[in-house]
């Protein structure tokens, strides 16, 4: 099946997204405009600075759109700023998330820049071998709704990456290592 990931261009990130799935052969299209989200399978929301984020992705007129696909079940993932984005809630006041996941997120849960910090999860669909996590000023799942899957959590318990129906979220940055187990798990979910 031939599929297409739109990657949100709009700050952060992003590129590396698209590096990795260039890398695993998979078609690519950075998401600016709303007549972006035509002809995409499945989006990535990258890390990067939530309210910048938000705020041009509301310049561009694209919150709407972007609510209306994932409500009607296109794929999307989050990682970090991403996660920050698709919550239902957040623990502080800005920016306004889309509010299609049902998850509190707390963003820069372990501090500023230099309290960022990497760690091995295990992943529950990635199976037994731990994934190396990368935690770049990185917002926490602070509570979850009935129907999000926990994926995984720090020793602490901290949730770090969640499910919900067509939505994942990630507090930590897989794109960085040459790991792609996750992104293979999201490429499958399309």
């Amino acid at each position: 099946m031939h599929v297409t990931i739109g990657v949100l261009a709009l700050q952060g990130d992003f590129l590396e997204h698209i590096h990795v799935l260039r890398n695993m052969h998979v078609q690519t299209k950075e998401v600016r405009l709303p007549q972006d989200l035509e002809d995409i399978n499945g989006i990535i929301f990258p890390g990067g600075e939530s309210t910048a984020i938000a705020y041009v992705m509301d310049v561009f007129k694209l919150r709407e759109p972007l609510q209306n696909k994932i409500q009607e079940g296109m794929p999307v993932w989050g990682t970090c700023a991403g996660m920050i984005l698709l919550a239902k809630k957040l623990r502080q006041d800005y920016p306004i998330p889309l509010g299609v996941m049902d998850i509190v997120v707390n963003r820069n849960a372990f501090g500023r820049q230099i309290d960022s910090f990497e760690a091995p999860l295990i992943v529950k669909p990635l199976g037994e071998k731990a994934l190396q996590a990368t935690f770049i000023r990185a917002p926490v799942i602070e509570s979850i709704g009935k129907n999000v899957e926990i994926l995984s959590q720090l020793a602490d318990g901290t949730v770090v990456a969640a499910k919900q129906n067509n939505m994942l979220a990630t507090s930590f940055h897989p794109e960085l290592h040459k790991d792609y187990r996750f992104h293979e798990y999201f490429i499958s979910l399309v």
